[in-house]
């Protein structure tokens, strides 16, 4: 049997929590967020004098009566919000703990959002490209979970950064990335860049484990190349590990940088930390959700 993704009261621990976002709502169908507009909800905002062609239904007569004017209630506008997740299922993202964990927070966060009453939009850049899940509403939950669960293996050959822009909707209110971040600084900045065309608040999960924070070995050891397959022999001495970690704080650098540049948010979670400190502490103490 397979081991469930998450654990049996998972669900019940977020339901308390929805995404967060100070961006502009871009759904135009009913939803749980107050918009900056006026329409038709049931929570009441001011009144404002009456004008030709307003509708009559509107009007207080209460208000006319105390005062002999006409004045219109208004109310305050509900609208959706609209997440899409986009995972990166590339051959660095294959380590089981690691995948297992971005999985997991990719199911966190769009049960989040299905259980807000807001439209969750869900994509995976791999090599069998599939239309993205499009829903909106908590009954949906249990198939997003048993979709998310069921994405085996992370085996895309591409660039992850080349293939992302195929897999995104253009209209978004919040973007989730959850990614490793290992792309080339300039495939990177080739995407950021056009980001912005797609979602107003854009963010990236970037999924790291401690073995590749600070690499354990020592002495001759054959290391396999997840990208391409191949192996690597490689004397891991305290020079060569010390040139790694040099080279590993440079890319994050230049990746942070690179993301403020554009106005991309990120946040980087470790897998040895837990799903729990990840989405309970890093995303609340971010603002990511509330």
């Amino acid at each position: 049997m397979t081991k469930p993704l998450l654990p049996e009261d998972w669900l019940a621990k977020i339901s308390r929590f929805q995404v967060a976002t100070t961006s502009k709502l871009r759904g135009q169908h009913k939803g749980s967020h107050r918009s900056q507009r006026f329409g038709a909800s049931l929570d009441f905002s001011d009144f404002r004098e009456y004008h030709l062609g307003d509708d009559v239904r509107q009007v207080d007569w209460n208000v006319f009566a105390r005062t002999d004017k006409y004045f219109i209630k208004r109310f305050l506008d509900e609208q959706e919000m609209r997440v899409h997740i986009l995972l990166d299922a590339t051959k660095s993202m294959s380590n089981p703990a690691k995948w297992t964990f971005a999985r997991q927070l990719v199911a966190s966060l769009g049960l989040m959002v299905l259980g807000r009453d807001d439209r969750l939009s869900f994509s995976v850049v791999q090599n069998d490209r599939k239309p993205p899940f499009r829903r909106k509403g908590a009954i949906y939950r249990r198939a997003f979970l048993h979709m998310v669960s069921m994405i085996e293996e992370a085996t895309y050959t591409d660039s992850f950064t080349k293939g992302a822009l195929a897999a995104l909707p253009k209209d978004s209110t919040v973007l989730f990335i959850v990614t490793d971040g290992l792309e080339a600084i300039a495939e990177w900045e080739q995407l950021l860049k056009r980001l912005p065309r797609f979602a107003g608040d854009m963010r990236i999960v970037q999924v790291v484990t401690q073995e590749e924070l600070a690499p354990p070995y020592m002495g001759d050891v054959r290391l396999l190349d997840s990208e391409t397959a191949q192996n690597v022999n490689v004397t891991m001495s305290t020079k060569v590990v010390e040139g790694y970690l040099a080279r590993r704080l440079a890319h994050e650098k230049e990746f942070t940088a690179i993301c403020q540049r554009f106005g991309v948010r990120k946040l980087q979670v470790k897998v040895e930390d837990g799903l729990q400190t990840a989405i309970f502490q890093q995303f609340i103490k971010a603002h990511w959700i509330r």
